[in-house]
C-alpha cells in the first residue's frame, strides 16, 4: 500500500481541540506529509505540512490555522501529527492526509493536484 494511513477526527465544540495522525507508506519514498480540508463544493485546502526524514525539514500552516494548528512529526514512526486547537466551525470538513514524493512541500501547500497519495479521510466536524 503507497496511500498514508491516517487517524484521529471527531466532533468538538468551538473552541476545543483535535489531533490527527498521519503515517506514510514506507514503499511510496514520500519527502512531505500534508494535510488538506475539502468541505462540499469546494476544492480543497491546504492546512499544514511538514517534510519527513529531512533534517531540519520545514513545516508550514496556511493562514486560516495559523496560530492555532501545529504540526509536528515523528521519524522513527514515519508520522506526522496535526494537533488543532481552538478549533471554530468553519474548520468542520473532511480531512485529507496527502503524501509528495517530490518538490518544494511548502511552496505546494495550495496545489492539492501535485500531491502523490492521499489517505481516506476523516471527518472533523466543530459545532458552535
Amino acid at each position: 500500500q503507497v496511500q498514508p494511513v491516517q487517524s484521529g477526527g471527531g466532533s468538538v465544540q468551538a473552541g476545543g481541540s483535535l489531533t490527527l495522525s498521519c503515517v506514510a507508506s514506507t514503499y511510496a519514498g514520500s519527502r512531505c506529509l500534508g494535510w488538506f480540508r475539502q468541505v462540499p463544493g469546494k476544492e480543497r485546502e491546504g492546512v499544514a505540512n511538514a517534510y519527513i526524514q529531512t533534517v531540519g525539514g520545514a513545516k508550514c500552516v496556511g493562514d486560516s490555522a495559523k496560530g492555532r494548528f501545529t504540526i509536528s512529526r515523528d521519524d522513527t514512526k514515519n508520522t506526522v501529527y496535526l494537533q488543532m486547537d481552538y478549533l471554530k466551525p468553519e474548520d468542520t470538513g473532511m480531512y485529507y492526509c496527502a503524501a509528495l514524493s517530490s518538490g518544494a512541500c511548502c511552496e505546494l501547500l495550495k496545489t492539492p493536484g501535485i500531491w502523490n497519495y492521499f489517505g481516506q479521510g476523516t471527518q472533523v466536524t466543530v459545532s458552535s
